[in-house]
């Protein structure tokens, strides 16, 4: 089921970005990711509209869109691959027609994951906190 996010999901959610961040980004600094969850749980989810896939009272994803940018889309790792992240983009498309999003040019496999979903690469550029070069894909309905 997805719903929108409650303040009670808030440790779950940031539980399942910080241990999805550490396994998708191994080629980044794991304190990196480590030193932003205060930001996580302060900022970024309390300003975006989060959506959240729970089966059977436990929280399995999440997406946040903040205007019409996908600002976050994680799955517990233990469920990748079984079609959470499509439904969360689903959702996200019934929400909004334009998206874009950000992706680590390094994290091929979301990349892919993008792309099947009808993401383009619109540029590249590097990543202002990290140095890392990154991926903006946009998706149009």
């Amino acid at each position: 089921m997805i719903r929108k996010f409650q303040q009670s999901d808030l440790d779950q959610v940031i539980d399942i970005w910080l241990n999805a961040s550490l396994s998708a980004h191994d080629f980044i600094d794991s304190g990196f990711w480590k030193s932003h969850v205060a930001a996580m749980r302060d900022t970024y989810i309390p300003s975006s509209e989060t959506y959240i896939y729970e089966d059977n009272n436990t929280i399995k994803g999440f997406v946040s869109l903040l205007n019409d940018t996908v600002a976050a889309l994680f799955v517990t790792p233990s469920e990748q691959g079984t079609g959470i992240g499509t439904q969360l983009v689903e959702k996200s498309k019934e929400v909004r027609k334009q998206l874009t999003l950000n992706v680590y040019k390094e994290n091929v496999k979301s990349v892919e994951f993008y792309g099947k979903c009808g993401f383009k690469k619109v540029k590249e550029q590097l990543d202002e906190h990290t140095g890392h070069p990154e991926l903006v894909m946009s998706f149009t309905s």
